[in-house]
């Protein structure tokens, strides 16, 4: 987990203005929430810095945060504490959540940021599911976002610089991301973390596989991005 510990420490500069605030992140899932009780016991499931997990604290939601990289539940629980909200913060993989958590215990399981493609590949991906699968209660819900990889594969490698500076923490940064197809030698200087594409159609088939049943898709091929919200059956 060496590059997601490097990456937490700039994190929140790949997070938009919109969503930056805790308050603002949990409110771009307000139709999934209005479905929720005041009171819902919720996982943000890879919570990366943790807005999302703030943000839904402070609403009165009983949260629990995990995340595999140390260094990004200890920057959530320094937003927890910064916004006074009550966030269990603790360090595990997808495989390991049945380890600290008994089944059906969440009303919801959020999995956003389009963090699904860092498991390894289509075992480790229905790995991430099933455990996610076995902490939710029944008719709970998983909400997940991805990257519509279909679209971005079909772009091919290419070099994306952002027109303007971000900042964050009292520093500025020029945003780019880099897609370079595998087939060739590349030489860089920064850290690499893996990550294995899927189909929709593939999402869908793992998703059913684990005793999840698709109640909302927002998939679009020429969409850059979309949602997921599954219910255990």
């Amino acid at each position: 987990m060496t590059g997601y510990d490097v990456l937490a420490e700039v994190y929140e500069w790949l997070i938009s203005d919109a969503k930056l605030p805790p308050a603002e992140f949990a409110a771009s899932f307000d139709d999934v929430l209005k479905l929720l009780p005041s009171n819902a016991h919720v996982l943000d499931c890879s919570c990366g810095t943790g807005q999302l997990a703030v943000g839904l604290a402070c609403r009165g939601m009983q949260v629990v945060a995990t995340d595999a990289s140390e260094a990004m539940v200890r920057r959530t629980a320094e937003l927890a504490e910064e916004f006074e909200a009550s966030v269990r913060a603790v360090r595990a993989n997808w495989e390991e959540l049945p380890d600290h958590f008994q089944d059906n215990t969440f009303d919801v399981v959020f999995c956003v940021g389009n963090s699904l493609h860092h498991a390894a590949g289509a075992t480790g991906r229905s790995a991430a599911l099933e455990s996610m699968s076995r902490v939710l209660r029944p008719g709970g819900r998983l909400v997940l976002t991805s990257r519509t990889w279909e679209l971005v594969r079909a772009r091919g490698s290419r070099l994306e610089i952002s027109d303007r500076l971000v900042r964050r923490n009292g520093r500025d940064a020029v945003v780019v991301y880099a897609q370079v197809d595998a087939t060739g030698l590349v030489l860089v200087r920064s850290e690499l973390l893996s990550c294995w594409p899927y189909r929709y159609e593939e999402l869908e088939i793992e998703l059913h596989r684990v005793g999840l049943q698709t109640e909302l898709s927002t998939f679009d091929l020429e969409a850059e991005n979309y949602m997921v919200i599954a219910s255990k059956v």
